[in-house]
């Protein structure tokens, strides 16, 4: 019923206060009243993001900036496969991976197919500064998806990098595996620079690509880090996707430099309201590395608090659909990593299966699983995937209403002295030399478990008074 209303209201234009109400209304009984399992505060905050969603992507639809095809392209790959489909191939192999594993398949995974990147961005966790860099070859590329859409039985990607646009093997670039893989749904993080007009054109005959273009704030921001004349190419990207009628959203990492930008309206107002986007992902800086200056952009846990405030208020009275990966842990019930928690896990331009984008260590390589006649579900079952769960059910996956506290949800970030007691494994190899150091720099052990306890101490009482005691 609800992807149906949805498809027909974008195509008739029907888009108007008294659809979205109906929408809200039984998004709010099959997410809220429909739930006894889990925090009705966290069921809350799931209705307020989905239905920010379908206000801005409806509003757009208005606007003119997304054509009813992409909504019911969306609609169809995405939505009801994921939420609304009761008997389908995509239900029947999760179900089967679930018996033969004893546990959920990843919900998705993150893909790096290339290092390579046409800019140099200060401080980028890819160092993508180098034609020479990594990048995985095409038959590769196009087993790990298979493999994603069936013995995962998940019908979502998300592609990262360097730079996506500029992924090229054998003569294949990722147009390929969109073209190829066209019951699934590609979400692709990009900084916007190679989105021409014909480019814009292929996504929105494709229609199951959103492009999630990286900004660092305004102007000001965005080029100092990326380079002078950046913003006014990633505005082009905007005006040919809007154009082109394919939805998109923007992606910033919050840093001790742009956080005064992110706690004022101006910023979700230009980019929702003047520039079209859909929906905006939040990655709060990560400090990878040695040295006072990596700190030193670190997001202080005060003004995460306010980040976090903020996005309550944009999701629940802007209805501008925002999640922040540390933030909105509440969105997914805690940390999403390690495969686990219907979930996902990294692969990089190497090969390396990783936790997570954030969780820089990995056990198996993909080229060599897949030399040694295994595949991406051998990926989920060593000591550190399995200690990662585990950690994931303690903190409240085996009981939601008596989860510790979702708002310090991830297992690096916010437990860190966890982590390096409890899921690292002495198999464990580091990405890159910076996450080889840290496993042995006592002053950055020090500096995290810090940070730590002042997240801790500052949102438990959040965590207290507007979730578990209004259950």
């Amino acid at each position: 019923m609800f992807v149906k209303k949805l498809v027909k209201a974008s195509k008739s234009g029907l888009v108007n206060k008294i659809f979205l109400k109906q929408m809200d209304s039984f998004l709010y009984k099959e997410i809220v009243q429909n739930d006894d399992h889990n925090l009705n505060e966290v069921q809350n905050k799931k209705f307020r993001f989905i239905s920010s969603m379908l206000h801005m992507a409806m509003k757009n639809v208005r606007k003119g900036y997304v054509s009813s095809y992409a909504i019911e392209r969306l609609s169809e790959v995405l939505v009801e496969n994921s939420f609304f489909k009761d008997k389908n191939e995509f239900k029947e192999k999760r179900e089967e991976f679930i018996k033969e594993n004893g546990f959920f398949p990843p919900s998705f995974v993150t893909l790096s197919p290339t290092q390579h990147c046409n800019l140099k961005c200060t401080g980028c966790y890819a160092n993508s500064d180098s034609k020479t860099t990594p990048t995985l070859p095409f038959e590769i590329v196009n087993r790990i998806c298979q493999e994603v859409h069936d013995l995962y039985g998940s019908r979502f990607i998300t592609i990262s990098g360097g730079e996506p646009f500029l992924y090229k093997s054998d003569n294949h670039t990722l147009v390929d595996i969109f073209r190829k893989y066209n019951d699934m749904f590609f979400l692709v993080y990009t900084n916007g620079t190679l989105i021409n007009k014909e480019m814009a054109a292929t996504l929105a005959e494709l229609g199951n690509v959103t492009p999630a273009i990286s900004v660092e704030g305004f102007a000001k921001e965005t080029d100092e880090r990326r380079g002078q004349g950046i913003h006014n190419k990633i505005l082009e990207a905007f005006k040919n996707l809007r154009e082109a009628g394919v939805p998109f959203g923007i992606s910033v990492t919050a840093t001790s430099k742009n956080v005064d930008t992110l706690l004022s309206e101006k910023f979700y107002e230009y980019y929702f309201e003047e520039q079209g986007a859909t929906y905006m992902w939040e990655f709060q800086f990560l400090p990878i590395g040695r040295g006072k200056k990596t700190f030193d952009l670190v997001v202080s846990p005060e003004n995460r608090l306010k980040l976090y405030n903020m996005w309550v208020t944009q999701i629940s009275q802007k209805k501008h659909c925002i999640a922040d990966f540390w933030n909105s842990g509440v969105l997914t019930c805690g940390c999403i990593a390690y495969g686990g928690n219907r979930g996902y896990i990294y692969i990089d331009w190497n090969g390396n299966i990783m936790p997570c984008v954030f969780v820089p260590y990995y056990i198996n390589n993909v080229i060599d699983l897949y030399n040694n006649g295994k595949n991406l579900v051998d990926a989920l079952k060593t000591d550190m995937m399995k200690r990662g769960r585990k950690w994931q059910d303690d903190y409240g996956l085996n009981n939601h209403k008596t989860a510790e506290n979702w708002l310090t949800p991830c297992s690096f970030r916010d437990h860190f002295d966890n982590f390096m007691k409890n899921i690292i494994t002495s198999d464990a190899k580091a990405e890159n030399p910076e996450a080889q150091q840290i496993l042995f720099d006592m002053e950055y052990y020090e500096q995290m478990s810090k940070y730590d306890n002042e997240i801790e101490e500052l949102t438990k009482p959040v965590w207290q008074n507007e979730y578990v005691k209004h259950n």
